[in-house]
C-alpha cells in the first residue's frame, strides 16, 4: 500500500511541474504529454485547455460559409475503418459526379454565399492529376475568387505516384491551376503498427509528411488531423501529434489540427464502441495544451455533432468549420450526430453566441472578414 501511495505522490508533483511549465507557455515533452494526458483530473485538463485557448484568441470563434465536393466515392484503398467508400468493384453502391456536375455545385452558390470550395473524396483509378488541374481551372473560372482547399495527401500521392511526378511538381501544377490549400485528411494515426491495421495500403505516415512539408514549402497553408477512438492507445496519439509540432517548427504551414472521432457505423471496424463524449473533451483538451505552435484547434461540427461542438468551444476549440450546406456525406455514411449536416450563417452565429463566445467568419486561412457583436 505504501508503494501505491508513492507512486500516486509521484505522478501527482511530476503533474505539478508539468502544469507549471504550461503555465509558464514552456513547451512540454511527449513523455510529460502523456502522463498529463493519462493522469490529470478532468478539470485540471479541461481547466488548462480553456485558459490557452483564451490566451490565443480570446472568445474568438471562427467559422466559414463553405460547401463540399466529394467527386466520388469509389476508392482503390480497403481502409478499415471507412464507412464512405466502395471499391470499383461495387460501384453499383458508389457515385461518381461527371466535372459539368461538380461544376454545377459551385456556380449555383454566388460569390457572397461561399468563400471555399472544399474538395475530397474517394481515390477513383480514372481521376488523376490532369482531371483535377481542369476541374479546379473550371472552378476558378465561375468563381475566381473562391478558395479551392483540396485533395487528402492520400489522394495527392496517388495522383502523383500515377501521372510519374514528384509531390513538388504536383502541387505546383495544381498550385498554378488556382489550388490554394490543403485540407488535413488521411492523417488518421501515424504509429507503422496501427497504420498497417486500419488503413495499410494508402500512402505511409512519412508520404503524407513529406507532402504537406512540400505543400508548405510551396505557400501553400494546410490543416492536420487525427483519428482518434478506435485501436490507439494513448502513446499513439501523443506520438501523432509530436510528428505533427515537429513539422511545423520546421515549415509553419499548419493552420489548424483537427481531432476526429472513429465512427462506427456501417465499416468493417463496427465491433468497436464508440468513446465518450468526455473522451472527446480530453482529447481536444490535451490537442489545445499540447500545440504551441498552431493557433487553431477546430471541432469539426457535421462529425462530433452540434452540441458536442458546442461544449467544446470551453474546452480548448476555437473553429467549428463552416455552413457546409449539406454537401458532405463522409461522416453522414458513418453514423455521425447530423445526418444532414447544415447550418446557415444565423445559426452558427446563435450556436456560438449560446455558449458567450464571439462569432467571427474568417475566409480559408483566417483571415477575419466579420466580427459578429
Amino acid at each position: 500500500m505504501l508503494d501505491v501511495n508513492l507512486d500516486i505522490n509521484n505522478i501527482k508533483n511530476n503533474l505539478k511541474e508539468i502544469v507549471q511549465k504550461i503555465i509558464k507557455q514552456k513547451r512540454i515533452d511527449n513523455k510529460e504529454a502523456l502522463l498529463l494526458y493519462k493522469s490529470a483530473p478532468n478539470s485540471l485538463l479541461f481547466s488548462l485547455a480553456n485558459s490557452i485557448r483564451e490566451k490565443l484568441n480570446g472568445d474568438y470563434t471562427y467559422f466559414n460559409k463553405n460547401i463540399h465536393i466529394e467527386p466520388t466515392n469509389i476508392c482503390v484503398f480497403d481502409c478499415k475503418f471507412c464507412s464512405y467508400s466502395r471499391l470499383l468493384k461495387e460501384k453499383n453502391e458508389g457515385w461518381q459526379h461527371s466535372m459539368q456536375e461538380m461544376v454545377a455545385m459551385v456556380e449555383k452558390y454566388d460569390e457572397n454565399e461561399i468563400t471555399e470550395v472544399h474538395i475530397v473524396g474517394g481515390v477513383h483509378p480514372k481521376m488523376g492529376l490532369d482531371y483535377f488541374i481542369d476541374l479546379i481551372k473550371k472552378i476558378k473560372k465561375i468563381r475566381p475568387n473562391i478558395h479551392v482547399k483540396a485533395f487528402t495527401a492520400v489522394e495527392l500521392e496517388y495522383m502523383c505516384r500515377k501521372a510519374k511526378v514528384s509531390y513538388k511538381e504536383g502541387l505546383s501544377r495544381l498550385k498554378e491551376a488556382g489550388q490554394n490549400s490543403l485540407p488535413g485528411g488521411g492523417a488518421e494515426i501515424f504509429d507503422k503498427e496501427i497504420r498497417d491495421i486500419i488503413c495499410k495500403d494508402k500512402c505511409t505516415s512519412e508520404q503524407w509528411l513529406s507532402i504537406h512539408q512540400t505543400a508548405h514549402e510551396l505557400g501553400m497553408q494546410s490543416n492536420a488531423t487525427m483519428l482518434y477512438g478506435h485501436i490507439e492507445k494513448p502513446k499513439h496519439l501523443i506520438d501523432h501529434m509530436s510528428r505533427l509540432r515537429n513539422l511545423q517548427d520546421i515549415s509553419r504551414g499548419f493552420n489548424a489540427f483537427i481531432p476526429l472521432k472513429y465512427r462506427n457505423g456501417q465499416n468493417q471496424m463496427s465491433h468497436l464502441k464508440e468513446v465518450s463524449v468526455i473522451d472527446d473533451l480530453r482529447i481536444y483538451a490535451m490537442s489545445r495544451i499540447y500545440f504551441d505552435n498552431i493557433k487553431h484547434i477546430k471541432a469539426y461540427w457535421p462529425m462530433i455533432g452540434k452540441e458536442t461542438t458546442q461544449s467544446l468551444l470551453a474546452f480548448g476549440v476555437d473553429d467549428i468549420d463552416g455552413t457546409i450546406d449539406d454537401t458532405t456525406k463522409i461522416y453522414s455514411m458513418a453514423g455521425a450526430e447530423d445526418q444532414n449536416p447544415t447550418m446557415s450563417t444565423k445559426e452558427i452565429i446563435k450556436l456560438i453566441k449560446d455558449v458567450n463566445r464571439k462569432p467571427v467568419q474568417r475566409d480559408s486561412i483566417y483571415n477575419e472578414i466579420e466580427i459578429y457583436n
